[in-house]
This record gives structure tokens, sequence and C-alpha cells, in this order.
């Protein structure tokens, strides 16, 4: 570990665990849902695409299911804490109401036996099924309450075709109320992570499915957060982008003007720029430059560190990245340490003896 007793723990707000027994359980549950989005993540990335993250989650999955590999690496990384979530591939959006509850309390149960294995070293996110609003409250709930989680993690949208009504929730959802209202209460921890994108074959090769998608969804979600006035009506927010937020951040004049002139994007209180400030963002944008101009634009304690480990598309030396943008030494500080012990990113022991006391 990088820290002594007396300092701030070095924390990875962006880690990722795989868990097999969810992905059966799914399979076996619905079948039907569970092939037709195999089949719809074969069109999204193409078969190139496809073998090659075959390929890499075969080589790193020791990374994703192996506790000890996992500390090795952190303390390799001079990282003391990871905050761990389940992968993306976990949402499973397509799960009707009944399924996708017990998906989401299995995984964060799952998530938190996983913690309860290194509490000096671990905290944890749980699922809430976006696809369902009237659900979320009761998940998150679970999440933080029963299994003692941080928060959630979220996709940037959710499909719901069996829905003609609704076949889309956007953050931006109205029916989405009661959960930013309930987290917001609690302190949650909402992890915003894309997984796939509308754009589906536009993107199906030279990776652009994740390369481009990736941040394009970060924008079009927080997009919705700010103009839809969510961040007005819940100002103790915490909503945590991965990837830096992709394209948005440092790329707000567009909105801003359009907040400006036109009469339908200006259902925000204040300019769109001026919401980055309130939002946070892990440091995953795999350039100093990049990394420099996110501090600029959301402030230095807007921003934590994030590796996405251990995909292939995250970063191996999240520390190290973040050494190299050349931040002042107090902005440094916060990304790697201070900022998320000011939003109370603990290892698990901490978080229970508090809950406890």
């Amino acid at each position: 570990m990088s820290t002594g007793p007396a300092e701030k723990p070095t924390v990875d707000v962006h880690a990722h665990i795989l868990l097999p027994a969810l992905q059966q359980l799914v399979a076996e549950a619905d079948p039907e849902g569970f092939g037709a989005q195999q089949a719809l993540e074969v069109r999204r990335n193409g078969p190139e695409s496809m073998a090659a993250s075959g390929k890499m989650i075969k080589e790193r999955w020791p990374q994703l299911t192996d506790l000890d590999r996992r500390l090795a690496d952190m303390d390799a990384q001079g990282v003391d804490v990871q905050l761990v979530s389940p992968s993306p591939s976990h949402f499973y959006y397509f799960a009707a109401e009944e399924l996708a509850l017990q998906v989401a309390k299995a995984a964060n149960q799952a998530v938190r036996e996983f913690v309860d294995r290194a509490p000096e070293r671990l905290n944890g996110l749980g699922l809430v099924p976006l696809q369902h609003p009237s659900l979320m409250v009761e998940a998150l709930e679970h999440a933080m309450l029963e299994c003692g989680l941080l928060g959630v993690e979220i996709g940037s949208f959710a499909a719901t075709p069996t829905d003609p009504e609704h076949s889309t929730v956007e953050l931006s959802d109205p029916r989405l109320e009661p959960f930013w209202s309930r987290a917001e209460e609690l302190g949650a921890l909402v992890f915003l992570h894309p997984f796939g994108c509308s754009l589906d074959e536009r993107l199906d090769r030279f990776y652009l499915a994740n390369t481009v998608s990736q941040p394009a969804e970060n924008a079009v979600a927080l997009s919705h957060l700010i103009f839809s006035g969510v961040l007005d009506r819940h100002p103790d927010l915490r909503v945590l982008a991965a990837h830096g937020g992709g394209y948005l951040p440092t790329s707000l004049g567009r909105s801003d003007h359009a907040w400006r002139v036109r009469p339908e994007a200006h259902g925000c209180a204040q300019p769109p720029s001026s919401y980055v400030k309130k939002l946070f963002f892990d440091s995953l944008v795999h350039s100093p430059a990049e990394l420099r101009a996110l501090v600029a634009a959301a402030g230095p304690g807007q921003v934590l560190v994030g590796s996405d480990y251990p995909f292939d598309m995250g970063c191996d030396r999240p520390v190290a990245e973040v050494i190299e943008a050349q931040l002042s030494a107090e902005d440094e500080a916060r990304v790697l340490a201070g900022n998320a012990a000011a939003l109370g990113i603990t290892p698990a022991s901490i978080l229970t003896a508090r809950r406890t006391a």
C-alpha cells in the first residue's frame, strides 16, 4: 500500500468484477432475452471486435475474479483502495420486473461478499434496474442499507422494447425522480458507466463501439441530467461519470449557446457548463493534456482516480498517469486521495465501523 496510517488512501473509483453466477442466473431465467442481448452485442460490435474481446476476457479472467491477483495488482499500481462495481455487462436491462429486481439484489450481495474478503482494501457499488424506474429505490436501499455499499452503478440509458409507451429510459425521465431523491437523501454515489450505444451498426468496426460510443454515451446521458434540471432539483446528488465524462466536460460551449438561444434547451437554471463543477469524473482519459483540461473545466475537487481495472481499455498505471499530467501538488493530492476522502469513499472496514458504532 502506498500510504501510511496518517495519510489519506489512494482510491481507484473505477474497477470491475465479473459475477459468473449472476450471468448463469439470467441465462437460465430468461434464455430468450439473454440470447437477444448477446445477438445485439454482436450486431453492435462486429465480429472482429467480438473475437478480440473474447480473447481479452479469457486472458484477464484472473484479474476479474481472483482477489489475490487484484490485491497484488493494486499494490503494484500504488492503489490502496478500490471501489469495485460489477462489469456493465451485468446490467441486463432487458430483464422483466421480477427478474430485474432479483438480479440487482443478487449483484449487490455478490459485491458485498467480495468486498468482505478484503474489507481494508475494497468497497463496492451495486446495481439498480434502470429499465424499471419503479423498482430502483428498492434496489438502491438494498444496496446501501442492507448490503452496506456506497451507492450504485447505472448505464447511460435503458432500452425497453417490451414497453411501447416508454421504449427508452433516459436519465431525464420523470419516472426517475423518486430514485434521484432517495439517492440524494442517502448520500449515494451514482456511478454512470455506459454499456452499449444506440448508434448500433454505425460503430460495428474499428472498435468504434467502445472508443466512440463510451464517450458519446457519457455526453448524452450527462446532457439529459443537466438540461432536464435534475441537478437543480437535487443539488446534493453525487454523480460520478466514468471515462472522464466522455466528450462533454471540455466541450460545452455549444450547449451553453443552445441554452441561451433555444427555449427547449432552457430546462436548467444555469448555463450547462456550470453543472460540470457539480458532477464528479474519473481520471480515465488516456492523455495528460486531456486530464489537465478536465481538471480545469470541472475543478480539482471533482476528479478522482479511475482505472477501469482490469479491462484493456482501462489503464494499468492509474496513479502514474495522474502524476504525468503535472497538476499542481495540491490538485494532484486531491485527485489521488483527497476527493475520495471528502466523498466518504473509504475501505469497507472503516464504513462498517462507522455504521455499527
